[in-house]
């Protein structure tokens, strides 16, 4: 073969190999060749605005940086991050903290919420998370006993808690003896100033506020007719789905141990 010849064939090939690869890269470039499809991300968390009385520590309270903490936030918490959703906590009076469910400006009240019956006929609950007792505050001088001693006293309650509502089937619904707070501590403060006699309210505020209160010179006292109660996280009436999550997300933390360790960073190890 001639070298002539030889060049003219090694042209041509060329030319076929540069042919060949402008297919391949055309092909690769068309728009009706597949794609891969990128990875879909992880659904986003869904964020539920909280309703929170920061006024019951220590449960719910407010820090020196105006966050709301305390053992229900903790636990709320615990429970979002197990069954994947987020939270921003609001301080949210008492009195109407129930409505903000109804109109919509809330998704959960967190706030040491007792479960009842008439409760649960206008709003949802979580399975509970606490269980609390009434418990009697008085002075240390005082010779309150029981329930009963407390009919002759100005006691002191938070309006619209059970507690409120123990008083008012032992002293009468319009008694004046009823002084009513916008808080448990204020009563509690009411009482170390000597402006009422007692002071009922749900045990781990009482028990918190003495412990940390010691020249109030106050004690507690038990009834064995406080039946137990329970807390749980309220929802609008009809919203399983966040009742469904938190319950996913209570159920993890207590199999774990997460709400054993929270349960002793604010009241001890459980007996």
């Amino acid at each position: 073969m001639n070298s002539t010849r030889r060049t003219l064939m090694s042209v041509f090939a060329a030319s076929l190999l540069l042919a060949a690869c402008g297919k391949k890269d055309e092909a690769a470039q068309s728009p009706s060749s597949p794609t891969p499809s990128p990875t879909p991300a992880a659904s986003a968390a869904k964020t539920y605005k909280v309703a929170t009385d920061a006024a019951y520590a220590p449960f719910e309270s407010l820090s020196e940086d105006k966050k709301v903490v305390g053992f229900t936030v903790d636990v709320l918490t615990a429970i979002s991050e197990k069954a994947n959703f987020k939270l921003e906590f609001i301080n949210t009076p008492w009195e109407g903290i129930f409505a903000t469910l109804d109109t919509g400006d809330r998704d959960i009240v967190a706030s040491s919420v007792t479960i009842t019956d008439a409760r649960k006929a206008t709003m949802d609950f979580s399975e509970p998370y606490f269980e609390a007792k009434q418990l009697i505050a008085v002075p240390e001088a005082s010779k309150v006993a029981k329930a009963d001693d407390l009919k002759d006293k100005k006691v002191g309650v938070q309006t619209g808690t059970t507690g409120d509502e123990v008083v008012q089937k032992l002293l009468g619904k319009t008694s004046q003896a009823i002084k009513r707070f916008e808080s448990t501590p204020l009563a509690l403060k009411e009482l170390q100033n000597g402006g009422i006699d007692a002071v009922v309210a749900d045990n781990g505020v009482v028990i918190h506020f003495v412990a940390n209160n010691p020249d109030a010179k106050l004690k507690t006292v038990e009834d064995a007719g406080f039946a137990p109660e329970y807390y749980g996280f309220a929802v609008k009436k009809g919203n399983l789905e966040v009742v469904a999550k938190i319950n996913e997300g209570l159920k993890k933390i207590k199999e774990d141990g997460s709400y054993d360790k929270i349960y002793a960073k604010y009241f001890g190890a459980k007996k």
